[in-house]
């Protein structure tokens, strides 16, 4: 459920006393099915929601058991719906501090409700920042944020890891997206959905004109499409054999795209299927060394035989080297070592 939907769906819980699924889904936009999930998580997350059913009946929540956000600004509000960043993330956005104001309007007015328990804010912490993840540089969403808000075009510098220098590119902005500890900036470049990140927007300036996004295109609805695509849209299907001590790791690390045989499991390996996206990218099981093996297609072994040959030749000692470590081996046999 996304947090306008979850506000949305708890404002008209709050403003009615009794509700049909029809009714809900109509006013949210969305279908029959998707209101179930929503209604049924609302009970899992243990709000008393009941659905009673007949011409009188409908889905009700008990008094005073709701969110009471009468009191919040539309300002703030509009911070609380960011549901789902954690501190460092709101901090970047320079959202601290309305948000802060709205929470603390939200746990005065539920803490007169509860009965015993702990705050939330007490007993539950969200870091969704990646482990060991450097710091980053570039552009930060605070700086970024208000020219999107605006609707503005804009003119990025961006970076490439696989790219010697910086390309100029306008692109119609739809706005931010925290994914997995990392921003990015959601937008069209040339009509075409891109996701950019901003650690590798070196430089960027607002265009004297509005963006141009797509019709009936919005930040979710591109986002949500541009993650299914990373996640599941692949272009080389790599088959290989993972040893049975190195296949959690290896899990860990390709996530959705790895898919394991449970059939061809043995106490040797496991059959799995990795999926990615160019040829390329098939450099990411080198750490793995001999604990995996490939078995196709052709290319990917050509590929990786060629990587690891120009690794061993980048680390190969030099004629100068092997000389010195030659006459070194010479001085050591020559050398009388007591023995005890």
């Amino acid at each position: 459920m996304t947090p306008d939907r979850f506000f949305s769906l708890m404002l008209l819980l709050a403003s009615r006393d009794a509700v049909t699924t029809q009714e809900l889904a109509s006013a949210l936009g969305v279908s029959l099915r998707t209101i179930t999930r929503d209604l049924n998580w609302l009970r899992d997350a243990g709000l008393p929601v009941t659905a009673q059913r007949g011409r009188l009946g409908g889905v009700t929540m008990l008094p005073g058991a709701g969110l009471d956000l009468t009191r919040l600004t539309p300002d703030e509000r509009d911070h609380l719906s960011l549901t789902g960043l954690d501190e460092k993330q709101r901090a970047e956005l320079d959202a601290t501090v309305e948000s802060h104001r709205a929470l603390s309007k939200i746990a005065a007015a539920q803490s007169r409700r509860a009965h015993g328990f702990l705050p939330l804010t007490d007993v539950v912490h969200v870091d969704s920042r990646p482990w060991l993840q450097a710091r980053d540089c570039g552009t930060t969403p605070a700086s970024l944020i208000g020219a999107v808000r605006r609707g503005r075009r804009l003119r990025i510098e961006y970076g490439s890891p696989r790219e010697s220098c910086s390309r100029t590119l306008v692109v119609d902005p739809y706005g931010l997206l925290a994914k997995a500890g990392t921003w990015y900036l959601v937008a069209d470049c040339a009509r075409v959905p891109r996701m950019y990140r901003l650690e590798r927007i070196t430089a960027w300036t607002a265009v004297d004109q509005p963006r141009r996004i797509r019709g009936n295109q919005t930040l979710a609805t591109v986002a949500a499409a541009l993650v299914d695509q990373w996640e599941h849209h692949h272009t080389i299907e790599v088959s290989a054999t993972i040893d049975q001590a190195q296949i959690e790791r290896a899990r860990r690390i390709f996530g959705q795209r790895l898919v394991r045989d449970d059939h061809e499991a043995s106490a040797a390996g496991h059959k799995v299927t990795i999926r990615f996206r160019c040829l390329e990218d098939v450099r990411a099981l080198l750490p793995f060394g001999s604990a995996i093996t490939v078995h196709g297609p052709t290319e990917a072994r050509a590929h990786l035989r060629a990587l690891v040959t120009d690794l061993a030749q980048h680390y190969a000692p030099s004629p100068t080297s092997c000389a010195s470590q030659v006459a070194c081996a010479d001085q050591v046999r020559s050398l009388s070592i007591p023995t005890c």
